[in-house]
């Protein structure tokens, strides 16, 4: 091979530059222009949601969409220990604690069976990840909330265009959150959308978002907000990449696709992130557990594809191995089984069939190491 095999790449295949160039050629290139209001119209309809609220970064995302459910010192947020930090982070940010939850051993989500027991009179929400793009089986989580009163985060950073039981992962609790960064389904470079169906959080949330200026008021502040906003320019990048989310969903099923084909008869060395029959993967990332009967480490696994030009990363390590959240001896068996074995493939729509031809063929070739000094 000669290039390496990255990980992730954006594919920007419509109208970006177009829509770019319009934004350069007509100076609208801040927080204000068309693209901005085109940009949160279509991905409302998209989630088949009311209101879509952009933002500038998926982080802030999380953040603006606690701070409208007021938590802050004392309150407590479930989310999953198997997730990217950022999580946790946001419900930090506003003084909140995350309390963590185990994974589900089959689509690596956070199980709905280990909630309750985390449950107590501080407790005023809870987080889930679509993580790498498979639904959270959310029938069971938003039964538990409304029998608790809680309220439901849905966190799509990794999962746009993914279904459960048929309904647009998104639309099912309050307030969903969207990452844009460069790695993910569709991307405007940096950037992050608050979806939700409730008119007053809408409201809050765009209060927020923009410094605490009240939308029927300009220069008027009666709130400590803001600057969340997301540009034009990379509303205008967005909006392309939403006109192609079909072609990228498309391709990244067809990866999958691929991977099972050539990696189907490694049964005996590797396991997958599940795909239930009520769910449909969008498949961010296609990732695998390399089991036990693979004699060299995930760490070694992952430096011999590196050296063949095979960039992968590690599934996310769980949040409570994290320093700054290491605060209890409680373990969390199968978020920690998927940390430790876990690897993340190249996933991304400008891949062909013999790239993962040639990916298989060396994961089948160090399955089958006996040591880190094979050859």
């Amino acid at each position: 091979m000669g290039d390496v095999i990255q990980v992730a790449s954006p594919v920007l295949n419509g109208n970006e530059k177009k829509y770019v160039n319009e934004c350069l050629e007509t100076t609208w290139i801040s927080s204000k222009g068309k693209y901005v209001d085109e940009f949160e119209n279509r991905f409302a309809e998209f989630c088949r949601s009311r209101y879509a609220i952009s933002c500038s970064n998926g982080t802030v995302a999380l953040h603006l969409a606690l701070l409208a459910f007021n938590i802050g010192p004392g309150d407590e947020v479930l989310v999953p220990t198997l997730t990217y930090i950022a999580t946790a982070n946001a419900v930090t940010y506003c003084g909140g604690k995350p309390v963590f939850v185990d994974s589900d051993p089959e689509t690596w989500n956070i199980d709905p069976n280990k909630i309750e027991n985390k449950i107590n009179s501080n407790t005023k929400g809870i987080i889930v990840v679509h993580l790498y793009g498979h639904p959270v089986d959310m029938d069971p989580i938003m039964k538990i909330a409304k029998k608790y009163n809680l309220f439901v985060i849905e966190d799509v950073a990794e999962a746009h265009g993914a279904l459960y039981k048929d309904r647009v992962v998104g639309s099912i609790g309050d307030i969903s959150t969207f990452s844009f960064f460069g790695n993910k389904i569709i991307t405007t470079g940096e950037g992050g959308m608050v979806v939700t169906n409730n008119e007053k959080l809408n409201e809050k949330i765009r209060i927020l978002r923009s410094q605490g200026m009240y939308t029927s008021r300009r220069y008027w502040f009666e709130v400590i907000g803001y600057n969340y906003r997301m540009t034009n320019i990379q509303a205008a990048i967005g909006l392309a990449q939403l006109e192609n989310i079909q072609w990228h969903l498309d391709k990244r099923r067809e990866i999958a696709d691929l991977y099972y084909k050539y990696l189907g008869s490694l049964l005996e060395y590797i396991e997958f992130q599940a795909e239930k029959d009520w769910a449909t993967h969008s498949y961010w990332m296609f990732s695998i557990i390399l089991k036990n009967t693979v004699k060299i480490s995930r760490d070694e696994f992952m430096e011999h594809l590196k050296n063949d030009k095979v960039e992968t990363r590690p599934v996310f390590y769980p949040l409570h191995t994290m320093p700054t959240y290491r605060e209890t001896k409680e373990k969390y068996p199968v978020a920690e089984k998927v940390g430790h074995k876990g690897i993340n493939l190249p996933t991304h729509g400008l891949l062909k069939e013999e790239d993962i031809a040639y990916i298989s063929e060396r994961i089948k070739k160090y399955c089958e190491y006996e040591s880190c000094d094979g050859d």
